[in-house]
């Protein structure tokens, strides 16, 4: 096991140094997403920032819905990366393309890693801050801002789990016009959540243990298990996982899952029984591969594929 850990972490350095030589995002670029912008979340150094710095610019990387197709829904993507390094193409750029092929605007959320000195809660300031800018700037965007997606995986999962169960109200007294509106996302999509990723049990993958921060894991874990903290407001939320996941075991999932069955609120739950942690969007495997057919069947009963005419763009 402890060999195990000592490869995924070599594995996830190495991962992480790529990602830092990506030249910075600035507003109005295009980055190693490819997007057709990207903007910074705050326009000075963001919360905490311990420098200026690429790892220290958290940023959204914006696109189209594709031509003739856009029905005013909106999702924000949370990559995974065990908060080391970001997937960027499997849990990102690809979920992009495939959500924008059905009408949404996509969003994806380039967060503050831990492996860089950002421990909980600066993610967390990230993602709520990612949610309330596509929030305020609907009419930008010309999304509804009651239809906006969340959807997560691995650790990302986990952040977009305690974004849905830790949001923000918005204050409207507020001078920042983002800070007004809440941070709620209207619904969760979670693949293979690193739920349980606060444990002192190194038998998996233990943030605590990651991050060398074990002598505080308790109290990590107390503040940050999405589960703690399902009420009846979490939102309406699909869940998949793999049986056979050894990095992220389905109990962790199931927790969550069991957490907003006694909350009342709605969720939908797929658990398949074979496949790696990490399978995206299936990675051609023809069972896994029908995990996006199930989703797409539980966007379209929220009535997220329906066309909303959304507000037009405002003129500044």
């Amino acid at each position: 096991m402890k060999r195990f850990f000592g490869i995924l972490a070599l594995g996830l350095l190495a991962s992480s140094a790529l990602a830092q030589t990506e030249p910075c995002a600035t507003a109005g670029n295009n980055n190693a997403f490819l997007g057709i912008q990207t903007v910074r979340l705050w326009p000075g150094d963001a919360p905490q920032a311990k420098g200026n710095a690429c790892e220290d610019t958290p940023t959204l990387t914006i696109f189209d819905p594709h031509r003739g197709t856009a029905n005013g829904s909106a999702v924000v993507i949370f990559p995974g990366g065990a908060y080391a390094h970001l997937a960027a193409n499997l849990e990102g750029r690809q979920f992009a393309d495939w959500f924008t092929a059905r009408g949404f605007r996509a969003f994806i959320l380039s967060y503050r890693l831990s492996s860089n000195g950002y421990l909980l809660p600066v993610p967390l300031i990230d993602a709520r801050r990612a949610i309330q800018t596509v929030r305020a700037r609907a009419r930008d965007y010309q999304i509804d801002p009651s239809r906006i997606v969340v959807i997560g995986f691995s650790a990302g999962g986990h952040l977009a789990a305690l974004s849905g169960t830790q949001f923000v109200p918005g204050n409207p007294d507020a001078d920042d016009p983002i800070e007004r509106v809440s941070s709620r996302p209207d619904y969760l999509v979670l693949g293979y959540p690193w739920i349980g990723a606060i444990s002192s049990d190194t038998s998996h993958l233990s943030y605590c243990k990651l991050f060398n921060v074990m002598d505080r894991c308790e109290a990590l874990r107390v503040a940050y298990s999405p589960d703690l903290f399902v009420t009846k407001d979490t939102p309406p939320t699909f869940w998949y996982h793999t049986f056979s996941d050894r990095t992220v075991p389905v109990e962790q999932g199931l927790r969550f899952y069991e957490a907003l069955v006694k909350a009342g609120v709605p969720a939908e739950a797929h658990i398949f029984a074979s496949g790696p942690h990490g399978t995206g969007l299936g990675k051609g495997d023809a069972t896994l591969d029908q995990w996006p057919n199930l989703l797409e069947n539980w966007l379209r009963a929220q009535g997220l594929l329906n066309v909303q005419t959304p507000p037009a763009a405002s003129k500044q």
